[in-house]
């Protein structure tokens, strides 16, 4: 299996998950498939599978047929594919999320851009053409989406999962599930607590590594993390090439920061606060998170061992 670049990264250990045979027998584990990577769910044994499976299945599917890039009948393809400017009666949640996603991009300086998708694909790593842009050439106003000028793109591939996630931990609430642990694509959110009483655990693996060993083992209560990172994702070469896009300089972001685990409040600003991150790299990132007071950990490859900085309230999840 080929991980993308927030799997590659994340190590999921949740009452003992480290594969989906080796949950305790206080707990089922269901997974599948979702947004070119796998997601899993480790739920009460008293919560329906079926429930858990049409849950995810439903978000996925709305998500994707409106968010992806690589959906030719996507909302957001027939935005970017489009030379009009002012976009209409488009889905009240690729309105929001957009608007949040600028949002988060004017809070980092524009270190996250949902503009960057033509960079993106001129690296070989995605599907958007056209011209390159900044976020403030782009503006949402109830379902209407307006673009600067004809050729401008969205990609909202650094939010999106997020996004997703959130609802996904929204709708199973609604449902009446209390305890379960849902992972997208190494991102991770929780209801409740583990089965046997315990908070969920969840380990953030080295990225480094070959063998993908844990670094820390953290106490999820309440926070969504996600994790974003350059390991395994480059060009093949002699010098490895991050698909992740510095906004500042319009090319790759660098490789030395080996990948940047955030928690937040929401698996939404999780999401695109590691992938910030990660595009700032490790001295402008650092400064980045600490101006913004978000809970992060980068980590860069050392030279006996990896060399960890934590910002904001990461290390007080720590447990191990």
């Amino acid at each position: 299996m080929t991980l993308n670049r927030r799997d590659m990264l994340f190590g999921l250990t949740a009452a003992g998950l480290t594969l989906p045979n080796s949950a305790s027998a206080a707990t089922n584990v269901i997974g599948g498939h979702a947004f070119g990577s796998t997601w899993r769910v480790v739920a009460d044994t008293r919560t329906d599978p079926a429930l858990i499976r049409s849950t995810m299945q439903t978000v996925i599917d709305q998500t994707d047929m409106e968010m992806s890039p690589y959906r030719t009948t996507s909302d957001l393809t027939r935005f970017n594919t489009s030379i009009a400017l002012e976009h209409s009666n488009m889905p009240q949640a690729l309105c929001d999320v957009t608007v949040k996603a600028l949002s988060i991009a004017a809070l980092t300086g524009g270190a996250f851009d949902p503009t960057v998708g033509p960079i993106v694909s001129r690296y070989g790593f995605g599907p958007i053409e056209g011209a390159q842009g900044t976020f403030k050439d782009i503006t949402v106003s109830g379902d209407v989406i307006v673009k600067a000028s004809p050729s401008l793109t969205l990609d909202l591939c650094g939010i999106a999962k997020g996004h997703a996630l959130d609802q996904i931990i929204a709708r199973l609430s609604d449902v009446g599930v209390t305890q379960v642990l849902v992972e997208v694509g190494g991102e991770v959110m929780t209801l409740g607590h583990h089965p046997d009483g315990r908070a969920w655990q969840v380990a953030i693996t080295d990225p480094i590594a070959q063998d993908f060993r844990a670094l820390h083992l953290l106490d999820l209560q309440g926070f969504a993390l996600a994790t974003s990172g350059h390991a395994e994702n480059g060009v093949s070469g002699a010098v490895e090439t991050s698909h992740i896009i510095n906004p500042y300089y319009m090319r790759p972001a660098a490789t030395s920061l080996a990948s940047v685990s955030v928690l937040a409040q929401t698996a939404l600003e999780a999401d695109a606060f590691a992938t910030a991150l990660c595009a700032a790299g490790p001295t402008d990132g650092v400064a980045l998170a600490q101006k913004l007071d978000i809970a992060a950990l980068f980590v860069t490859d050392g030279i006996d061992a990896p060399e960890r900085t934590m910002t904001g309230t990461f290390a007080q999840h720590i447990l191990s």
